[in-house]
Parts: structure tokens; C-alpha cells; sequence
């Protein structure tokens, strides 16, 4: 038996941990805590859908593309449905924008509360079984309740985050999230059907050994990013790319690494949406020490102009971010 483990609650499920930090505040009134059960609901769904892919046919390209133009993947369609359903059903979300939607979906407009999200994000990865996952963002709406959701109400800064959190289906299936206060992640109890609570108070390394960025573009990145992963390759340090952004993210956040996703020639303004992954990640990572920033900014105090709004994307253990954005500085004075 593992001594260290011996004080942490294990046994505590979700519902039961989510009450127990409702309590704490007497002002709490249920709702938040309500929307996180839907969240874990549905991703329990996805999970059963992800396990059985292989069998039931919902593998593979849906033979259609997504606002962003991406091909969606038929797991793509099937997760933007379930979790739209649990929200709408749960009855506290107001609205919900989704990477695989254009437009905001309206849901119960008497309700306080917004959800960012990208449904299932790495689904290119499904057919090879590779770990992809759920990114997940709550906001307060800013518009009157009882009205319609305005673009306002999605259009806010990462700053303004109630919670944020991922799910991760992989060799187990985690829900980890964030009210501001920690990073607490719940693993899956397949017999109990439970999310149980497995990594209490989550904190990322200070420093790390691992960089996680697809080198298949280095020619094209500025060259301060190619000059800082040349740094990594001379100090001996570990290369590692899922391309699945929510496993990478976890591995680093878990073991000490930087995640890098660069603007390009192609694409000047980076791939990865503000709202939908950018933010929520971000939150996750500052609560647990490290830092998210785009090279110029923190990422949590970018004002967002559109839904599907893209940013450059470097997040990680604090003092490796805090290296990478030294090249930065050091490529800039050589400029100047």
C-alpha cells in the first residue's frame, strides 16, 4: 500500500465532493454545482460512445465540415448532441457555443449561466485509439435572465471564468476541473458508473523536462520558437506529441512540460480557439501554478471579438514558459 495515498479521500465521488464545496458558502445557490453533474453526466455518455466505437459503426469521418472547416469526425456530431441535450435537460444553462457550431445555442433562458466548449476535441484521433477529450468553459451570462443570450454574454475574458475543466478518455476516464479555487480531478469507476475522486488539489511542476509541439511545421514557425526547440533538443530534454490537446495538456500539467501551438504562415493568428480550449485550459493551468500566454499576452485577459476566435497557444510549468518567452525578448533585441 502506498502511505502517501493514505490520507487523500479516496471514495469521494463527485456529487458528494461538489456538495461538500457547495457548503462551504452560504450564498451558494445549487445551480453551478447542478450544471457540473450535467457536464459529468454527459461526458459518462461520450465515454460509453468512445468505448464502443469501434463496434457500433460512429467511427470515421461524418462526410461534412465544421464551422472552422475542419472535417468532423461522426464521435464530433455525436458528442455536440449529448452534451447539448444533458445541459438543455439539466436546466441551467442558458446558452451553449460549441467549436462545431456557428451560431449560440439557445437553451433555458432563465437560467444564469453560459457553456463554452469544444465537444470532443482530438476526434481524429478515435479510429487509431488514441486518448482525445472534452474542454468545457462556465461563464455568467451578463444580459438580463429571462432574455434572450446576447453575444456579450460569450464575448467575455477568460478572467471572468466560474469554472472550467476537461474530460480525458484515455486508458481511464477523467473529469478534472477548477471553480477558482484548486484543480481537483475525478477518475471514472467504470462498475459504479462514478467519477471518484482520484488527484485532490492537482499542482504542475515548477520546471519540467518535457516539450510537446508538432515539429512537422518547425520550418514555418517564427524563429524564436525553432530557436527554442533547438534550446530543448540541446539540453537533452523529451519531445512528446499526442495531438490530442487535452492529453498532451494532462501529461504535462502532471509530470513538468511546456505545450506549444505557434502561429504559421498559414495560419498567422494560431489554430486553437480563445473560447473554446485556449481559456479553459489556461484557468486550469494558472490554478495549478503554471502559465498560459500567447507570446504577447495572457491569455485569460484577451478580450475575445468572435466566437471562433484563434490565438497562438503556449502553456506549461512556469519557469519552462517563462524560458520560451525569453526567446521571445532575445530574437526581438537581435531585430532591433
Amino acid at each position: 500500500m502506498n502511505k502517501s495515498n493514505l490520507g487523500l479521500p479516496i471514495g469521494t465521488t463527485l456529487d458528494r465532493f461538489i456538495k461538500q464545496k457547495q457548503d462551504q458558502f452560504s450564498s451558494a445557490t445549487g445551480e453551478l454545482s447542478q450544471l457540473l453533474r450535467d457536464i459529468a453526466l454527459a461526458g459518462k455518455i461520450i465515454n460509453r460512445e468512445v468505448t464502443n466505437s469501434g463496434l457500433l459503426d460512429i467511427s470515421g469521418g461524418f462526410g461534412s465540415k465544421n464551422v472552422q472547416g475542419e472535417d468532423q469526425q461522426k464521435l464530433d456530431v455525436i458528442a455536440n448532441i449529448r452534451f447539448t441535450r444533458a445541459l438543455k435537460n439539466g436546466g441551467m444553462t442558458c446558452a451553449v457555443v460549441s467549436e462545431e457550431e456557428d451560431e449560440i445555442i439557445h437553451l433555458n433562458p432563465d437560467c444564469r449561466y453560459v457553456v463554452a466548449m469544444d465537444p470532443l476535441d482530438g476526434s481524429s484521433n478515435i479510429d487509431v485509439n488514441v486518448s482525445i477529450g472534452t474542454i468545457f468553459s462556465i461563464y455568467k451570462r451578463i444580459s438580463p435572465v429571462g432574455g434572450p443570450v446576447q453575444d456579450e454574454d460569450v464575448l467575455q475574458k477568460g478572467t471572468e471564468q466560474v469554472a472550467a475543466g476537461y474530460i480525458l478518455y484515455g486508458s481511464s476516464t477523467m473529469l478534472v476541473y477548477t471553480t477558482g479555487r484548486g484543480v481537483h480531478g475525478f477518475t471514472l469507476e467504470p462498475s459504479l458508473g462514478e467519477f471518484v475522486l482520484s488527484h485532490d488539489s492537482m499542482t504542475s511542476p515548477e520546471d519540467g523536462k518535457i516539450y510537446s509541439i508538432n515539429e512537422g511545421n518547425y520550418l514555418k514557425f517564427d524563429p524564436w520558437v525553432r530557436e527554442y526547440v533547438d534550446d530543448c533538443k540541446e539540453k537533452g530534454m523529451t519531445a512528446r506529441y499526442i495531438g490530442s490537446l487535452v492529453a498532451d495538456f494532462h501529461r504535462n500539467m502532471l509530470k513538468g512540460g511546456i505545450y506549444l501551438y505557434p502561429n504559421t504562415q498559414k495560419d498567422p493568428n494560431g489554430k486553437l480557439r480563445l473560447i473554446y480550449e485556449c481559456n479553459a485550459l489556461a484557468f486550469i493551468v494558472e490554478q495549478s501554478g503554471g502559465i498560459a500566454t500567447n507570446g504577447e499576452q495572457r491569455i485569460l485577459e484577451i478580450q475575445p471579438k468572435e466566437f471562433h476566435q484563434r490565438t497562438p497557444f503556449y502553456l506549461g510549468s512556469k519557469k519552462m514558459v517563462e524560458t520560451a518567452l525569453s526567446f521571445i525578448k532575445s530574437t526581438e533585441t537581435v531585430a532591433g
